[in-house]
């Protein structure tokens, strides 16, 4: 399966949101900003989705491949994570990932904060490697 990145522009609108939720509070550095494993966890969140629907199946996270932050998101934002199966093994799927915050919902300014590649696997009711239908 060959790679296609999402633009850095604009919204991968071919494709619904994996995951949407609001930061909030509680998510917070010291600063003030929403604690970057926070937003990690977002994305391996909707990265295991896209991964369980592609491989039928249960799956695990075991590599991350690249992780960037390009802007901070903020108490109240939606943070909306795009996840798209980008490559396939026997076993193993990479998924890349990008995250939008929606700033101010009355003038729908979103910008690109996140985005990242991981590697799942799927596996079997065992734990072990499960191989899977590649023409899903």
């Amino acid at each position: 399966m060959k790679r296609k990145p999402y633009p850095a522009d604009r919204l991968p609108d071919e494709r619904e949101a994996t995951t949407r939720v609001v930061a909030m509070p509680s998510d917070t550095n010291p600063a003030g900003d929403i604690f970057g494993g926070w937003i990690m966890s977002q994305v391996d969140l909707a990265g295991s989705v896209a991964a369980t629907r592609h491989a039928r199946g249960r799956v695990v996270t075991v590599a991350v491949h690249s992780f960037q932050f390009h802007q901070p998101v903020y108490v109240g934002d939606l943070v909306s994570c795009y996840a798209q199966v980008v490559k396939t093994g026997r076993t193993s799927l990479t998924v890349d990932v990008v995250v939008y915050a929606e700033r101010d919902r009355q003038k729908i300014e979103t910008v690109k904060v996140t985005q990242a590649t991981l590697v799942y696997v799927s596996i079997d009711e065992n734990r072990r490697p499960r191989e899977f239908a590649r023409n899903n």
